[in-house]
């Protein structure tokens, strides 16, 4: 039994799905009781886990870091033989440029408590998500041709989340990559004006990004309701990754025998919800 925890969210859909098309068998643990999921797989409550039978557990940091310490207290046990832990590629940066902290997520600790509980571990470590362009831009390009934004040459490889899934999934069955923390990435690194442009190309839709100044940017994202510590986390990881090169990491394809998806495909793949 595979055991998956944020079993509806982005990361933990695709995942379920991949485990499953590989013929094991999976509990998938979301305070959804609606949640639509493949045939034959288990759904419980975060409240009613059972870790009876647990080959692989999954560790969502933002579904368990309420309660992840007793989640791994449970799952020594009942021997659980692997525990999987989703972390980010900047973990072990200064936790003030780690924006997504100042939205709840815990990568860090959720990901010393997994390595400190005895269990054999891994860590995936992905870079940032595809994803996050359209909770970002969604709606101005809804309403327009153009993306205002700062920092225009800021480039990062994005990942496809269903690459982050496979590399989990395979996490979880391959003995090899216990005791491993793997920063995976996207094929390539593209600064927000190419991740525009080729949203621009996939969708039909011909885009392009207007650089403003990051003081502008920060100030409207904040009127728009975003956290204000998120805004300036992230405008000092802007400022301060322009002064670096890219993170492209050959992890991915090393694990999977294939290479990452390009972000013209995650575009593709999520066509639909961009109009």
């Amino acid at each position: 039994m595979y055991l998956v925890t944020g079993a509806t969210g982005v990361i933990g859909r695709p995942l379920v799905t991949a485990l499953t098309s590989a013929g094991l068998a999976v509990r998938a643990v979301s305070r959804r009781s609606d949640a639509a999921l493949p045939d034959g797989v288990e759904l419980v409550s975060p409240g009613n886990l059972d870790l009876t039978g647990v080959e692989s557990l999954f560790v969502h940091p933002r579904a368990t870091k309420d309660y992840v310490d007793d989640l791994l207290r449970r799952a020594v046990a009942h021997d659980v033989r692997r525990v999987v832990v989703l972390s980010a590629i900047n973990a072990d940066d200064d936790p003030a440029h780690q924006p997504s902290r100042f939205n709840g997520d815990r990568n860090t600790e959720v990901e010393r408590a997994v390595v400190a509980c005895g269990l054999p571990w891994v860590s995936v470590r992905p870079s940032s998500f595809a994803m996050n362009t359209l909770t970002m831009w969604r709606g101005v390009i809804s309403m327009g041709d153009k993306v205002f934004g700062p920092y225009a040459a800021f480039s990062e490889a994005v990942i496809h989340e269903r690459d982050v899934a496979d590399v989990i999934a395979r996490a979880m069955v391959d003995d090899a990559l216990d005791g491993r923390r793997l920063s995976i990435t996207g094929p390539e690194a593209l600064s927000l004006e190419q991740l525009v442009t080729i949203i621009g190309a996939v969708i039909g839709k011909p885009l392009r990004y207007q650089e403003v100044p990051a003081e502008a940017a920060a100030s409207a994202m904040i009127a728009h309701g975003l956290n204000e510590g998120f805004v300036h986390a992230l405008m000092n990881r802007y400022a301060r990754e322009l002064e670096r090169r890219p993170v492209v990491t050959e992890e991915l394809p090393t694990i999977l025998g294939r290479p990452a998806r390009p972000f013209a495909e995650w575009v593709a793949d999520h066509r639909n919800e961009w109009v």
